[in-house]
């Protein structure tokens, strides 16, 4: 019983906070902003979303194709019609539940390849640690290029640099507390779980060990490449943002992409971090809440309908497993 509660809510909470923002949002617009919206996906020039998931299905492929680098290493030789389409599904759960479409996956990389799921899990865990460097790096350009205007409005919020400071510096010690209870206690709680995760450990080592490391690492920017100009090319679709700069571009797709995570698929939150960032630069409620849900629909319409087919092509191309 208590499992599926947990089950619902894992599901639920998420979406009900990307309703809450939906709420919040077009609460907060007039009826006029309301009726500009609509006027601004009337008059969209809809071959640059085209254009955009075009290039989200590069960063799809390029993603299957990364992935075996990592299971070659570990001995396992998949056929990379399986990882395609297990990561499209994956992009596809990930919108029921944040970050489950990991999960499902490996799962289904088990099933197929019969790849060991802690060993599968691992190599994906050893991609969102590669992801996440990639993005800190976007961070760190597009926060140090415009960190004037962030202070700004941090301080505008109440939010002091100091107190920044002093919860960055929490964490760090957090962590570094965390890392040498790992390697050092002999709890038998650490011990227990550090031979649970062999198999994941394993994967995540992959990284460093494998021969093809650096054409994992080139195709591990090209994702995050693909990404930044799948949204930058769906700028070009209103003419209110065809001539944004491209400061404006880094910071929007930063916290867009940070808002993903925040509800099912960014239901909500990605529209209205979109348009709180622009607004910072002078562009309207309106137009930056029109751009925020044309990206947003156009690239979840896309996931889900690559998530069905290839939910649908897996049993029909691996009949005979």
């Amino acid at each position: 019983m208590k499992k599926h509660v947990v089950k619902w809510l894992t599901i639920f909470v998420p979406f009900l906070i990307g309703i809450g923002i939906i709420y919040y949002q077009f609460n907060t617009l007039s009826s006029e902003e309301i009726i500009k919206i609509k006027i601004s996906f009337e008059k969209a020039n809809y071959y640059y979303i085209l254009l955009s998931l075009v290039i989200a299905c590069l960063g799809y492929w390029s993603r299957a194709y990364r992935w075996k680098f990592a299971l070659n290493h570990l001995g396992y030789q998949t056929k990379f019609y399986n990882n395609f389409f297990t990561v499209c599904v994956s992009y596809l759960v990930n919108l029921t539940v944040p970050r489950s479409g990991e999960i499902s996956r490996a799962a289904l990389l088990k099933k197929y390849e019969n790849v060991p799921f802690d060993k599968a899990f691992g190599t994906i865990v050893a991609e969102r640690i590669v992801d996440l460097l990639i993005f800190f790096l976007f961070v760190i350009i597009g926060f140090v290029s415009q960190f004037d205007k962030i202070y700004q409005f941090l301080l505008s919020q109440n939010v002091s640099l100091q107190a920044l400071s002093m919860a960055a510096l929490v964490g760090l010690i957090m962590f570094f507390v965390f890392v040498l209870i790992w390697i050092y206690a002999e709890w038998k709680i650490i011990l227990k779980l550090k031979q649970k995760m062999s198999g994941l450990i394993e994967g995540i080592t992959t990284v460093y060990k494998m021969k093809d490391k650096w054409n994992y690492i080139f195709h591990s920017f090209f994702i995050w490449f693909s990404y930044f100009v799948m949204f930058y090319v769906s700028v070009f679709a209103l003419p209110e943002t065809t001539k944004i700069s491209f400061d404006i571009v880094i910071m929007g797709f930063i916290f867009g992409s940070l808002a993903v995570g925040f509800s099912n698929g960014g239901l909500g939150a990605y529209p209205f971090s979109i348009a709180l960032i622009f607004s910072l630069y002078g562009i309207t409620k309106d137009v930056g809440t029109a751009f925020g849900w044309l990206v947003w629909t156009s690239q979840t319409i896309l996931a889900i309908l690559l998530g069905l087919i290839s939910y649908v092509l897996l049993p029909l191309l691996n009949r005979n497993k």
